[in-house]
C-alpha cells in the first residue's frame, strides 16, 4: 500500500512537469525575461527530484515486498515437501521439484514485484495523464488516441501464445534438471559403464530442445516492442499533424503542442512496460498453476482429529489385524491379510525372498505408508491414534539403502539428537562397529563425507545408519536388511552388542540370511504377501518348509565357498 502511495505521488510530480514547460514556452513568447527562465527551471528540477525520491521509495517498497513474499513462498514450498508422504516422491522425480523451487517460484516473484509494480505504474499514469490532455484539448486527445484499439488487440493475441511457450519452457526445464541429477548422482556408473559421451549428447538433445522452446517464445516476445513503438509512433505522427494544423489556424498554442509531445512520450515507456508486464503475467500464471499441482497434494500420513495428543511415549508393543496394503487403487495387494503380534522387548525377524512385502510391512509401523485395510497397533492403540512425531521419534530404522549427508560423520551420527555429545558418538560407534574404521579416517568423526557418504564403503555406510539409530535410543529398532553389505564377523559382534542395548525394547529384523535371524525369539516367513511360516528357528527347520530350504541353500553356499 505505501508503494502504490509513492507511486501516485511520484507520477503526480512527473505529468505536472509538461505543465510548467507548456505554461513557461507560452509565457516566454510573450514575455523574454530571464528571471522567468530561472523559476521555471528551478520549479522543474525540484518537482523532478520529489518525483525521483518517491520513484526510489517505490523500489524500497514494493520490490522489498516481493523478496519477502519470495522468500514465504519458498519457506512454504519447502515445508509442504517435507510433509509429503513418501508416494509423492516415488511419482516425481528431483529435478522436477527442483525447477519448482528455483524458476517457478521466480517467476511468481516478479508477478508480486516489478508487474504489480508497473501496472499499477502505468494504469497511474494513464489515469493522470489522460484527463490532462482532455482538459488541454480534447478533439487532440482523441486523434491521439485512435491507434490505442490496435493495442489492445496485439496485447490479446500475444498473451495467449506467451503462456502456451512459457509452460512448455518449465515443463522442458524440469526434465533438463532431472537429467542433471541423475547424472551427478549416477557418476559412478556412468563412469564405469563408459557412457560419458552418451550422457553428454543425451544432455545435449535435451538442452537444444530447452533452447528451441525459449526462442520460441523470444519470437512471440520480440513482437511486443515493435507493436507497442509502432502505435506510439503512429499517434506522434497523428498529433504532429493534427497539432501542427490547430497551430497554424490559431487553434493551439505551441506549449500546448509541446505539452501534448511530452505526454507522448511519458505514455511510450507504460506501453513498452505493459508488454513486460503482459509477459511476466503469463509466466507467472503458469509457475503458479505448476506450484498448486504441488501445494494441493494433500499430506495422506498426518495427525488427525482422531489423535491423542495425550500420548507423549510408545513401550514398543507392536500388532498387526487383518492388514491388506497396495501402494495405489491400481495396484495388486503387496501384503493380505497379514495379523500378527510382536510383544514389547522381544527380537523378531522377518525372511522371505525379494519383493515378498518385507519392507512394505516395517513402513506400515512407522507410517511412512498407512494400511489399505486394517490395521496397525502400538501399545494396543491404533497407530493412527498416536502422534505422528510421537511414531517415529520412538522408532530407529535403518533402511536398505543407507543414505549419509555430505557433512561430517559426526553430524550424520546424531542427526536425530536434539543435544548429541561425544560421548553418545563413541557408545553407537562402538555398538555398530564403526570405531574401529573411524580411528584410520584423517579427521576421525569430523571427516567431511562426499555425496550420498560416497567416501564411506558400503558396510561403513551401513554400520553409520545403524548408529545414528541407535543414537536416538529408540524404543524399537528395525533393521531393513542393514548387514548386506558387512561380513558375517562383523555381523556377529554388531548384534551381540545390540542384544545389550535393545534389551527390554522391541528389535525387528529383516534379511536374507539365516544367520542373522536364526537367534530371534520369532521368525516369519512370507510369501507372495502372506506369512506363510512362523516360529523360532528349530521349530522352523522342523516344519521342513520355505525356511528350512533357505537355511539348507545358504549352508551348500557356504560350503562351496569354503571349498572355494
Amino acid at each position: 500500500m505505501l508503494g502504490i502511495l509513492f507511486i501516485i505521488l511520484s507520477n503526480i510530480g512527473g505529468v505536472y512537469i509538461p505543465i510548467l514547460l507548456r505554461n513557461s514556452i507560452d509565457e516566454l513568447k510573450n514575455n523574454l525575461d530571464f528571471n522567468l527562465v530561472i523559476k521555471n527551471t528551478i520549479l522543474v528540477v525540484v518537482t523532478s527530484a520529489v518525483a525521483g525520491v518517491f520513484r526510489f521509495m517505490i523500489r524500497q517498497t514494493i520490490i522489498v515486498v516481493s523478496r519477502e513474499i519470495e522468500f514465504d513462498l519458498r519457506q512454504d514450498f519447502w515445508q509442504h515437501i517435507q510433509k509429503l508422504p513418501l508416494r509423492f516422491f516415488q511419482n516425481n522425480s528431483t529435478g522436477n521439484i527442483m525447477a519448482h523451487a528455483t524458476s517457478d517460484i521466480s517467476a511468481v516473484r516478479m508477478f508480486v514485484g516489478p508487474a504489480v509494480m508497473y501496472s499499477t505504474d502505468t494504469g497511474m499514469r494513464f489515469f493522470l495523464i489522460l484527463p490532462i490532455m482532455l482538459w488541454m484539448n480534447t478533439t487532440l486527445t482523441l486523434f491521439a488516441l485512435l491507434p490505442l484499439p490496435l493495442l489492445s488487440f496485439a496485447v490479446y493475441l500475444v498473451m495467449k501464445k506467451i503462456h502456451v511457450r512459457y509452460t512448455k519452457i518449465q515443463e522442458k526445464f524440469s526434465d533438463l534438471t532431472t537429467k542433471a541429477q541423475e547424472n551427478f548422482s549416477g557418476i559412478r556408473v556412468v563412469k564405469s559403464y563408459l557412457r560419458e559421451d552418451f550422457e553428454i549428447s543425451q544432455f545435449e538433445k535435451e538442452s537444444n530442445e530447452y533452447l528451441k522452446r525459449n526462442m520460441d517464445l523470444v519470437k512471440v516476445r520480440s513482437l511486443f516492442q515493435p507493436i507497442f513503438y509502432l502505435i506510439a509512433g503512429l499517434s506522434s505522427i497523428i498529433v504532429l499533424w493534427k497539432g501542427g494544423t490547430m497551430i497554424m489556424n490559431n487553434q493551439l498554442s505551441l506549449g500546448t503542442m509541446f505539452a501534448f509531445l511530452t505526454y507522448l512520450l511519458m505514455l511510450i515507456w507504460p506501453m513498452i512496460a505493459f508488454g513486460w508486464v503482459a509477459n511476466m503475467i503469463q509466466q507467472a500464471d503458469a509457475s503458479m498453476k505448476r506450484l498448486l499441482k504441488i501445494f494441493n497434494e494433500p499430506y495422506e500420513i498426518s495427525d488427525s482429529e482422531k489423535t491423542d495428543f495425550n500420548i507423549k511415549t510408545i513401550d514398543g508393543e507392536i500388532e498387526f489385524r487383518n492388514v491388506k496394503f497396495r501402494y495405489r487403487e491400481n495396484l495388486p495387494l503387496v501384503l493380505n491379510d497379514i495379523s500378527l503380534k510382536i510383544p514389547k522387548g522381544s527380537t523378531v525377524a522377518f525372511i522371505g525372498n525379494t519383493g515378498v512385502g518385507k519392507t512394505s510391512l516395517i513402513n506400515l509401523i512407522a507410517r511412512l505408508y498407512d494400511v489399505t485395510e486394517g490395521e496397525v497397533l502400538i501399545d494396543g492403540k491404533n497407530v493412527k491414534s498416536i502422534p505422528l512425531e510421537v511414531v517415529r521419534k520412538n522408532i530407529g530404522l535403518v533402511p536398505q539403502d543407507s543414505f549419509l549427508f555430505s557433512d561430517t560423520l559426526a553430524n550424520n551420527l546424531m542427526y536425530g539428537v536434539s543435544n548429541p555429545s561425544q560421548e553418545l558418538i563413541d557408545f553407537v560407534s562402538e555398538v555398530s562397529q564403526l570405531k574401529k574404521d573411524v580411528e584410520s579416517f584423517p579427521n576421525g568423526f569430523e571427516t567431511i563425507l562426499g555425496e550420498r557418504g560416497i567416501t564411506l564403503s558400503g558396510g561403513q555406510k551401513q554400520r553409520a545408519s545403524l548408529a545414528r539409530a541407535l543414537a536416538i535410543n529408540p524404543k524399537i529398532l528395525i533393521l531393513d536388511d542393514s548387514f548386506s553389505a558387512v561380513d558375517t564377523h562383523t555381523e556377529e559382534e554388531i548384534l551381540k552388542r545390540l542384544k545389550s542395548f535393545m534389551k527390554d525394547r522391541t528389535s525387528i529384523i529383516i534379511s536374507h540370511r539365516i544367520s542373522t535371524v536364526k537367534d530371534c525369539d520369532k521368525i516369519f516367513v512370507l510369501e507372495n504377501g502372506k506369512i506363510a511360516e512362523e516360529g523360532n528357528h528349530d521349530e522352523l527347520i522342523e516344519l521342513n518348509g520355505i525356511y528350512a530350504d533357505l537355511h539348507n541353500k545358504q549352508l551348500l553356499e557356504e560350503e562351496l565357498s569354503e571349498l572355494n
